[in-house]
């Protein structure tokens, strides 16, 4: 699908272009039409751009990127009166913006949650939601004290078959789980320097950095930040968060006892600040669960993928279906297998079902109608990471990382 032109956005009322629309205790009517800012409107957003024009009566009036390339992108698939900015502060002030979307890099998703909840908008906001485990109480409290509604972007909470999963595992189908084997692997080359054709004068870089410690500009951490320790977390936040979120919400867990991890560098030595390949033992004691993960760019076996291991079967889990699997000697009475997408397993991203489309509609359904949940509110979001964030400590100290 290709990524719509600005036309497709044009739905707003008169009202919502009169900045009249005010929303009450239960949310938006279903006619009202629903105003959003993007707040970083780099691959990520546009991406999920493209599930905009099947969410009914939403439009975005304004778009706030630190690029200028990416700030005039924005506009183009924005109303024409849209307001364009560089500060994030411009655009929380706006009245005609309700909610907004954030896709910027990992170290602004929470202050950028933060302040949004504080001038009253609703929050879409791009995992991990975290950039520290420092920062997971003062998100919970923005968005529990705003009484804001704040999805974050695991959009497998909200896929079909993974909800169907979800009942089957729950029904006991595969007996008592006491191990996950999840990966993320890929044979994906994205070690090359040299290639960043940037005007640095087009970069806001002292705004990007934010909170980071003042460096000179770098066009290729600004391009790659997922792979840089001020910016991102490597594969573990980007990555396994997504996997580490479905484990969390289908066996009831909050964040691992203790995180054993190494990392190497086999493609990327002297290019990522965060290992290339890498495997963490996550154990949660009190459950009698050990959640292990493995994640590469030099191989794609297995690609992404989630299998619960339980004393009667097996469930498999990817983006475009799961298999329940009998375990040897085991005969399962809903044995089963649904497949979606291309039936091909273990792929990074499918379009049947559409996790994107299904998970901001989700979020649009919350704010218009508050008797309504968020698939993945900021609690959730904040606990996923945590796992991360605790691999990546044991990862960096070399030792075996304990909660406190």
């Amino acid at each position: 699908m290709s990524i719509p032109d600005r036309r497709t956005f044009l739905s707003s009322s008169a009202l919502a272009a009169a900045g009249l629309l005010v929303e009450t205790s239960r949310g938006f009517a279903a006619n009202d039409t629903l105003r959003v800012g993007l707040i970083g409107v780099g691959g990520r957003c546009k991406h999920l751009l493209k599930s905009f024009p099947a969410l009914p009566n939403v439009t975005i009036t304004a778009v706030c990127d630190v690029f200028a390339d990416n700030l005039e992108a924005g506009k183009k698939l924005a109303d024409p009166k849209a307001f364009a900015t560089t500060k994030h502060e411009e655009l929380l002030a706006r009245k005609d913006v309700d909610a907004v979307l954030i896709a910027a890099p990992d170290h602004w998703h929470v202050p950028l949650t933060v302040d949004a909840c504080k001038a009253g908008k609703n929050v879409y906001v791009e995992k991990p939601l975290t950039h520290d485990l420092s920062e997971g109480a003062a998100v919970i409290a923005a968005q529990n004290e705003s009484k804001r509604v704040v999805q974050v972007g695991t959009q497998q909470r909200s896929m079909t078959h993974i909800l169907e999963a979800y009942k089957l595992l729950k029904a006991g189908v595969v007996g008592k789980v006491h191990k996950v084997h999840c990966t993320w692997n890929r044979n994906a080359n994205r070690f090359q320097r040299g290639k960043e054709a940037l005007d640095a004068s087009k970069v806001d870089w002292k705004r990007f950095l934010g909170a980071a410690k003042p460096q000179d500009f770098d066009a290729y951490k600004f391009r790659q930040w997922r792979w840089f320790w001020d910016f991102g977390g490597g594969i573990f936040t980007d990555l396994m968060v997504h996997w580490l979120d479905v484990v969390h919400w289908f066996l009831d867990l909050d964040h691992p006892a203790s995180a054993a991890s190494v990392g190497d560098w086999f493609a990327a030595k002297g290019v990522w600040e965060t290992p290339d390949t890498v495997q963490t033992l996550l154990r949660y004691p009190d459950k009698q669960v050990q959640v292990y993960f493995e994640g590469t760019f030099s191989n794609n076996r297995n690609g992404s993928m989630c299998e619960f291991m339980g004393t009667e079967g097996t469930l498999y889990l990817d983006r475009g279906r799961y298999e329940i699997i009998p375990d040897r000697g085991k005969k399962l009475p809903e044995a089963k297998s649904l497949v979606l997408g291309t039936g091909e397993k273990g792929l990074d991203f499918y379009d049947k079902p559409d996790g994107e489309l299904l998970h901001l509609t989700n979020w649009v359904e919350a704010i218009r109608d508050r008797s309504k949940k968020v698939a993945c509110p900021a609690e959730a979001g904040v606990g996923a990471a945590a796992g991360a964030h605790l691999a990546n400590q044991s990862l960096r100290t070399g030792q075996v990382a304990v909660w406190k």
